[in-house]
């Protein structure tokens, strides 16, 4: 078993007893709940008559089904305008704070957790979303839980989970141009696999990682849930302070930074932490990587070429010619020139402000491809707000975009914007299910916003580093 890792440490200082089950009780330090997986788990609270024990230790938020085009209500969704009312209801009894919006806070749940400085190092983190990964860019143990796990965190404000190992992936070397934190983690599900990760925790290290911003580290543990792990994160350092530095939790209050640097500093894994396994990824010789099926782990770089099924593993030889057949794709062939009818920048793993802003950079003074509809979807207000601000929405709109409101969107189709039929989708999301985005019939592509924008702008997959007059390091 791993010794002296951050997960080590975090777990032994949140530990309230051990299980007969051999589950541990772990304390929550923050619980992050949104409309749709709360509802039930208050509902079994009022059935029991139990009150919301840390109601200061929750907070909540709307993302999943609220639209980003007409958000006057009632929404015209009937469901989402029902589970609205009911979480602000739920909220509004158990005193929980709630970045509705109304408040100019509301976004993503895992974009606003870490805006507002709701998500610190060494905490441990929990929401009925999986994603919640995402927040172990910060250095915490973010885990998403079911709606008996929520409904026990807001009764006791504990959770029960097994310890699981860790692997320490090392990304060395320096990222060329046009490739971001999203490549990297494509590369780590493509050769690990979607399953690769079952039965561990992914910690973050090298060169790669450490000169990512706070931005680029919540994109890669975002997706640590879609290669299996149950959780991921990045040690904190000076690029984690800094941000933390701006936030809500500490700009007015530099003394509370002060205290608990100390603390956070010692949470980091020790250097001679001991691993259950390493695996080492040279950045340097990484490329733009896209998906060619139906899974996070079937991507390649934008110039290798789609696999034939017979290469690989006996286990995978169906999906992967399930997945070629619904894609449209014929092994041998490359993805550049894979044509597109919509282009979705948005979600909990690409929606922040650096990522609009290389995608701005390449659309501007181009246009969106006549046969493309193209979205961009802000991960929260603030980030719409900010971005307004840069004239990033004029960037957009004036090329062809659609410039939404904040919220999960077509990442998973639980609200109005959705595929239509059998449309491919080039999208900067997390998951490429089918039916994911919508349609049972619709394509997904992933790959990182500046890919996207481009594949905007073309019309079909493009690599970003061959479009003239563009700077993309």
């Amino acid at each position: 078993m791993s010794e002296g890792t951050l997960y080590d440490k975090v777990w032994e200082e949140h530990t309230v007893s051990e299980l007969p089950t051999g589950q541990t009780q772990l304390f929550v330090g923050l619980h992050l709940i949104h409309e749709v997986t709360s509802p039930q788990a208050f509902g079994m609270l009022q059935e029991r008559d139990l009150e919301v024990a840390y109601p200061e230790l929750t907070h909540a938020t709307v993302d999943h089904i609220v639209p980003t085009a007409d958000q006057s209500r009632p929404y015209r969704d009937g469901a989402a305008e029902e589970m609205m009312a009911e979480l602000e209801e739920n909220v509004r009894d158990a005193g929980i704070e709630f970045s509705d919006p109304t408040t100019g806070d509301q976004g993503i749940v895992h974009v606003i957790g870490p805006e507002q400085g709701l998500t610190q190092p060494g905490k441990t983190i929990v929401c009925g979303d999986s994603h919640t990964s995402t927040h172990g860019a910060f250095g915490a143990l973010a885990f998403g839980i079911g709606t008996s796990q929520i409904r026990d965190v807001l009764a006791t404000q504990t959770v029960a989970m097994e310890k699981k190992d860790v692997r320490k992936i090392e990304v060395t070397g320096e990222l060329g141009p046009g490739v971001e934190a999203k490549d990297i983690i494509l590369e780590v599900i493509r050769r690990l696999g979607t399953e690769g990760g079952v039965g561990y925790v992914y910690e973050y290290a090298g060169e790669a990682i450490e000169t990512l911003d706070m931005e680029g580290r919540m994109s890669i543990c975002n997706m640590s849930i879609e290669g299996g792990a149950r959780a991921g994160y990045v040690n904190p350092d000076e690029t984690t302070y800094e941000w933390l530095k701006e936030t809500d939790e500490f700009r007015e209050r530099p003394e509370r930074f002060e205290e608990l640097k100390p603390y956070w500093e010692s949470i980091r894994s020790d250097d001679d932490a001991e691993y259950d396994d390493v695996v080492t990824i040279d950045g340097s010789e990484l490329e733009p990587v896209v998906t060619w099926g139906t899974t996070p782990g079937q991507g390649i770089g934008i110039d290798d070429p789609i696999p034939e099924p017979a290469s690989l593993a006996a286990d995978k030889q169906d999906t992967a010619r399930r997945a070629q057949e619904h894609m449209r794709v014929t092994p041998g062939d490359t993805m550049e020139g894979y044509e597109v009818d919509v282009a979705f920048l948005g979600s909990c793993t690409n929606a922040r402000l650096p990522d609009l802003r290389r995608a701005a950079a390449v659309v501007e003074g181009r246009e969106v491809h006549d046969d493309v509809r193209a979205m961009v979807v802000p991960g929260s207000q603030r980030v719409k707000a900010a971005a307004e601000a840069e004239g990033l929405d004029e960037i957009f709109e004036e090329a062809g975009f659609e410039w939404r409101n904040a919220g999960c969107s077509m990442c998973l189709g639980m609200n109005e914007d959705q595929l239509e039929g059998d449309e491919a989708c080039a999208s900067s999301s997390n998951r490429n299910f089918v039916g994911r985005q919508g349609s049972k019939d619709g394509r997904t592509v992933l790959m990182n916003p500046r890919m996207v924008a481009a594949a905007a702008v073309e019309g079909e997959v493009t690599d970003v580093r061959d479009l003239k007059e563009v700077t993309v390091a």
